[in-house]
């Protein structure tokens, strides 16, 4: 059975042409600027080991911050089903990349998150969701590298 299908458009603009366009590594900048109908431009450029500018978002956090946002959005809808009620929810997730030549690859991804539940949760019930909400991110199962979650739970005082 086909399940359905989505399309996300994102269109993206090269606004780093100081003039002479690409006839030189350090001639352009890597400024860019994302769009997507209906919301907020984002102002991208390079990481700035690539020539790029630092107050700008890269790709590389994007990626990162595309697994933590999909695990949290997972692991709030798991968490729920499992009658576990999250009150907060934090995360530090971190992404190691590795170079060589012109190219490169993502290594692995850490999650670190920190969820604060209810004293009627159950704690052990809050950690499984962690597990179940990796295999239903579909960013993380769309990736050719290890995800990893190193969870912390905390039990909110009445």
């Amino acid at each position: 059975m086909m399940g359905h299908r989505h399309l996300y458009r994102v269109g993206v603009e090269w606004t780093g042409n100081h003039g002479t366009g690409t006839d030189g590594y350090r001639n352009y900048g890597r400024e860019h600027v994302i769009r997507i109908e209906g919301k907020p431009d984002i102002a991208g450029s390079s990481d700035p080991m690539f020539r790029g500018d630092a107050a700008k978002h890269n790709p590389e956090d994007m990626l990162v911050a595309a697994l933590s946002t999909c695990h949290m959005l997972a692991y709030l809808h798991v968490a729920t089903l499992a009658g576990v009620v999250v009150t907060a929810y934090t995360d530090t997730a971190e992404g190691t990349m590795a170079t060589e030549g012109n190219g490169g690859h993502f290594t692995e991804v850490v999650l670190h998150p920190v969820v604060t539940i209810t004293a009627a949760s159950d704690p052990a019930k809050a950690e499984a969701a962690h597990a179940d909400a990796h295999h239903a991110c579909f960013i993380a199962s769309s990736v050719n590298f290890p995800v990893r979650c190193e969870s912390r739970i905390v039990v909110a005082h009445t």
